[in-house]
């Protein structure tokens, strides 16, 4: 995978995505975003995705839009317009694609391996009231997305989890230093246990002698509990790096509720992706991610050297942590697309750049992200100015 282009889908004008090893989505909220990598996912994934359609009785059928409705969202199949256009790398799709072949299949393969992760800007519906809901209480307005992403935590506490006294922290899941990471600016060394008194499995955290049900935590700890839940997923307890067949890591808003702190940590487990050799895409509202996107980029250029990131990290040098940043300077890229809205079209702009003196707003404002503070910043000089 390495290059997406869209034309006229849903509010997406045009787009060309040239995927790097790390890439960020930026844009305002309703521009297309989740859309787009909703697409992508289908793209990639229709075989096992219809596979679990099926498994849970919906019937795929040979109705385009029908098919689109199960899989975006009941009403969502009219972003698929006459006039769109859509081509992953070399290959050209259009809605027949959806439909199987004379043999019973979906395409020319028969594969139906999951090969992209994709976790939900709306992970918190998944574990709403402290467990994780399973495929079928959602309703058909539902994405698919949410639903699958929902049903892979469920089965990961059902069956995947073998602490039993708590899943955060374990010591065979995730590297030491992020672990301890995320206890410093996210639970502050709370214990999250799974709690089976009612009968179903619950989350709750064991902190200063009591049991805090789930409804009860910081809005920053409920946001983040599905995405560590995510990151166990992908990062089994095992000498294996990586989840089965997955290559591809989607994230959504991964900063929801979050102290920079905190982001700061999620931005290190990502690179452990990255160090996995997963393909990970980040769509964000979050300056701090690109201020480091953008210090990444300009290390990469100047060809520092991997200690340079345990700077930028606070971090000692330790075994983890060495191969946390290995090379990741000299052999990944991290590339940023900016959604942007003109004369009520949504065109995508490369602002990989993210150069703060390109006379392109979009570049020089990162999309956005950095206006306000660089609008303060000239209010607060011009006041100084004014009194000296």
């Amino acid at each position: 995978m390495e290059k997406l282009k869209l034309k006229s889908f849903g509010p997406i004008s045009e787009a060309e995505i040239n995927f790097g090893d790390l890439t960020f989505l930026v844009g305002p909220q309703a521009s297309g975003k989740s859309i787009l990598l909703q697409l992508l996912k289908l793209l990639i994934d229709k075989n096992n995705i219809k596979r679990t359609l099926e498994q849970y009785s919906f019937i795929w059928g040979k109705e385009e839009n029908k098919i689109l409705d199960f899989y975006f969202g009941e009403g969502m199949h009219k972003i698929w317009k006459k006039d769109s256009e859509i081509k992953l790398d070399d290959k050209l799709y259009q809605k027949g694609f959806l439909l199987p072949s004379k043999t019973g299949r979906i395409g020319k393969t028969s594969k139906n391996e999951e090969a992209l992760f994709y976790i939900p800007a709306q992970r918190i519906l998944s574990v709403a009231d402290g467990r994780p809901k399973n495929f079928m209480e959602f309703d058909v307005s539902t994405p698919y997305v949410l639903r699958q992403f929902s049903e892979t935590l469920r089965q990961l506490l059902q069956n995947g989890m073998e602490n039993k006294e708590a899943i955060f922290p374990i010591n065979n899941r995730l590297k030491k230093p992020l672990r301890d990471s995320f206890n410093d600016s996210i639970f502050h060394d709370g214990k999250v246990i799974i709690d089976e008194k009612t009968g179903q499995k619950k989350l709750k955290m064991q902190v200063e002698g009591m049991n805090v049900p789930f409804i009860a935590w910081s809005a920053g700890q409920k946001e983040f509990m599905p995405l560590l839940m995510g990151f166990y997923w992908l990062c089994p307890p095992s000498k294996v790096s990586k989840k089965d067949n997955y290559k591809y890591v989607v994230i959504e808003e991964p900063e929801m509720g979050l102290h920079p702190q905190a982001i700061k940590s999620v931005i290190l487990q990502v690179l452990d992706l990255l160090s996995r050799d997963y393909k990970v895409i980040i769509s964000t509202h979050s300056p701090v991610l690109l201020e480091f996107a953008w210090a990444f980029n300009l290390l990469k250029k100047s060809k520092a050297k991997d200690e340079a990131l345990f700077d930028l990290f606070d971090l000692n040098k330790s075994a983890p942590t060495i191969r946390l940043f290995n090379d990741l300077l000299s052999t990944k890229s991290i590339n940023t697309f900016y959604f942007s809205r003109e004369k009520g079209k949504v065109l995508v702009k490369d602002i990989t750049s993210l150069d703060a003196g390109s006379e392109d707003e979009a570049v020089s404002e990162w999309g956005g992200l950095s206006q306000f503070s660089g609008k303060v910043t000239d209010v607060v000089s011009n006041l100084y100015d004014e009194k000296s």
